[in-house]
């Protein structure tokens, strides 16, 4: 397993937590233009049937992470598809290593995707619970834009994606921290005054 795989394993795990459509279709448009060698495994993203799916699913997704509310739901539905997917993403993506390696990717994957989205959801609740639709509408763009620059850096510049995805990650476990201490704090108080 060189750089290439390990950026690609830890940055589609990631995306995946974000935007799962996004990351099939983009990294199967990438392997499709010959931006970017995916490992076998992988290769199948570039697949007609599996890029129409991820298109139509990611214009699906694009619209209704714009909506509020509707993103909470949409999220709370995907923690069943996201994380699984994020898992099988960086077992792939880690290409032709034994068994053991395989499984441990696919653990580490899960568990990123996990935080990843865990994030993602914790922070679309906060930003839902203000009067306006823009907050959101730019929370959703950026989480399309960084994911998407993401992939990108994985082909061009690995080492800059693992640092990024990293970032992302430490970012992800602190909102999804303070987000469990806000909950615990707001539970705690209710059950005093009970």
């Amino acid at each position: 397993m060189d750089v290439f795989n390990l950026a690609l394993a830890l940055g589609s795990s990631v995306t995946a937590g974000l935007n799962l459509y996004l990351t099939v279709f983009a990294l199967g448009l990438m392997q499709r233009f010959e931006l970017l060698q995916l490992p076998a495994d992988l290769q199948v993203l570039s697949h007609d049937w599996v890029l129409a799916t991820a298109g139509i699913l990611l214009l699906v997704e694009f619209v209704a992470d714009k909506i509020p509310y509707v993103d909470n739901t949409w999220d709370a539905i995907h923690s069943f598809v996201r994380i699984p997917a994020g898992a099988v993403l960086a077992a792939s993506a880690v290409g032709d290593v034994s068994p053991a390696v395989m499984w441990t990717a696919a653990l580490l994957g899960g568990a990123v995707s996990f935080t990843s989205h865990g994030a993602k959801s914790s922070a679309r609740l906060a930003v839902n619970s203000t009067p306006e639709p823009f907050s959101n509408w730019f929370l959703s763009l950026a989480e399309d834009l960084f994911s998407f620059v993401l992939l990108w850096l994985v082909g061009a510049y690995p080492y800059l994606a693992i640092a990024l995805a990293v970032l992302m990650l430490a970012l992800g476990a602190t909102v999804l921290y303070l987000f469990f201490q806000f909950f615990k704090r707001i539970f705690g108080g209710v059950r005093q005054s009970a």
